[in-house]
């Protein structure tokens, strides 16, 4: 686990120092980041604290069985307060108080029972903040907040942040941060920084343990992706113990779906394209085709894992969904010969996951010539990989001789010429053939010459 205990322990006392807690996930959220959200509201308001969960846009229709999910609201209320304070002489109280509104100007008219108001008796400050803590959950960097960040930059910038996150692409952007990129999830995070405490152990509740849960099997995708370890399904297996409702769990999530969403995958499958050679996989969904399906953008979500990624022969898949408001979202897989988080993060400014990852394009012209060009840059990203994988190429000394034979009785000008596959060795192995072949095998080139 790489959250020491000095971590857990600044997490623990920002939250026993705060009254009035915002808890926050990243825009068009999934289901670990809303069930993270909802176990620290839950968590939170049983520790006597206030807690207000936000999520901009309305959370998919198959999360809606989480505990408390009733409770999200969509948006922050601008409650800024500018207080105007008039400080009374000994003796002096106020008849009449009232305030007009005039060409773009407010005027606070103050009557005195007897006496005079002057201006040396006046002084003006800000309100507080509404909020004295801010908790951001499974949110790799600050930005992916989306409006309710921009919309709101004096309230992120003054207010601490409590960075709460698994993927290793996470920028650290909070003044306290717990990051464990060896956890399958959010909520696994959450789970060992509520049970490190001794006096919070024994508040995981029912209801918290379905929410922790939930963000734990969607993550590992039933514990079926490479992500899940030994620790994971030990974390399971308390959370049954403490009364987390699994089948609840998997009947909404991975049992119930709408027409729409099954017609909008069965769409993407017939979408799916295919480079052989690039070794990649993809798929995209217009939104004219949402429209057409009476399907939204949230509905793709689970064609990636559950079928475009059981296309053999690739190494890369990648699913690109048309947003109905403007530009794209790309959902990014990959086996265990590409890095997706770092593919993403290198071309798009994205990030997640080794194995899993995602970026977004803001704007573009034409969503079809926009899908080709990122493929394009994907394969060039892939082969940019394989390539430092490769590292320099270690020339054997056989076919150092070898060459030096070459050179002696063809280069005329001294430079060292290629040998021909029969010149190594007498062995019949073509060289250039096999340097292509390790590209894409992980071929032992100086096994396969000696």
């Amino acid at each position: 686990m790489s959250i020491s205990q000095q971590e857990h322990t600044a997490a623990t006392n920002a939250i026993e120092s705060a009254q009035r807690i915002l808890i926050v996930p990243h825009a068009n959220v999934d289901p670990d980041g809303l069930s993270s959200a909802l176990a620290c509201y839950e968590f939170f308001k049983s520790i006597g604290k206030e807690a207000t969960v936000v999520c901009p846009e309305s959370p998919p229709e198959s999360l809606s069985f989480l505990p408390d999910v009733g409770k999200v609201q969509s948006g922050l209320e601008d409650s800024q307060q500018f207080i105007v304070t008039v400080n009374l002489e000994e003796g002096m109280e106020v008849d009449k108080l009232r305030y007009t509104v005039e060409d773009r100007k407010v005027n606070i008219i103050v009557v005195p029972k007897q006496g005079h108001i002057r201006s040396q008796q006046i002084s003006f400050s800000e309100g507080e903040n509404q909020y004295d803590l801010i908790v951001v959950v499974d949110t790799a960097d600050i930005s992916l907040l989306g409006s309710l960040y921009t919309d709101h930059l004096d309230l992120f910038s003054q207010v601490p942040i409590l960075n709460i996150d698994h993927h290793i692409s996470n920028t650290g952007f909070g003044q306290i941060n717990l990051i464990d990129p060896t956890a399958a999830s959010a909520t696994e995070v959450l789970y060992h920084w509520f049970t490190q405490e001794p006096k919070w152990s024994d508040k995981i509740t029912g209801d918290i343990a379905t929410l922790l849960m939930t963000g734990l099997i969607t993550d590992t995708r039933s514990f079926q992706n490479p992500n899940t370890t030994p620790r994971s399904l030990e974390i399971a297996a308390v959370l049954l113990e403490k009364g987390a409702r699994q089948q609840d769990i998997i009947k909404n999530v991975y049992k119930t779906k709408p027409l729409s969403t099954l017609k909008i995958w069965g769409r993407a499958l017939n979408r799916i394209q295919m480079d052989s050679q690039a070794r990649i996989v993809w798929s995209a969904i217009s939104k004219e085709d949402l429209v057409e399906m009476d399907a939204s953008s949230k509905e793709t979500s689970g064609i990636l894992d559950d079928l475009i990624s059981t296309v053999p022969e690739a190494d890369v898949y990648v699913l690109f969904t048309e947003l109905e408001d403007r530009g794209l979202k790309a959902s990014m897989r990959s086996s265990t010969v590409i890095n997706a988080s770092s593919l993403a993060s290198k071309l798009f400014g994205g990030g997640g996951h080794p194995r899993a990852a995602g970026f977004r394009v803001p704007a573009f012209d034409n969503f079809q010539l926009q899908v080709l060009e990122c493929v394009q840059q994907i394969k060039e990203g892939m082969r940019s990989q394989q390539s430092e994988k490769m590292g320099p190429l270690v020339i054997p000394d056989a076919l150092k001789q070898s060459e030096n034979v070459a050179s002696k009785e063809d280069g005329k000008d001294g430079k060292e010429i290629m040998p021909s596959s029969t010149q190594v060795q007498g062995k019949g192995i073509d060289v250039l053939d096999k340097i292509e072949r390790s590209k894409d095998e992980g071929m032992d080139i100086v096994k396969e010459l000696t």
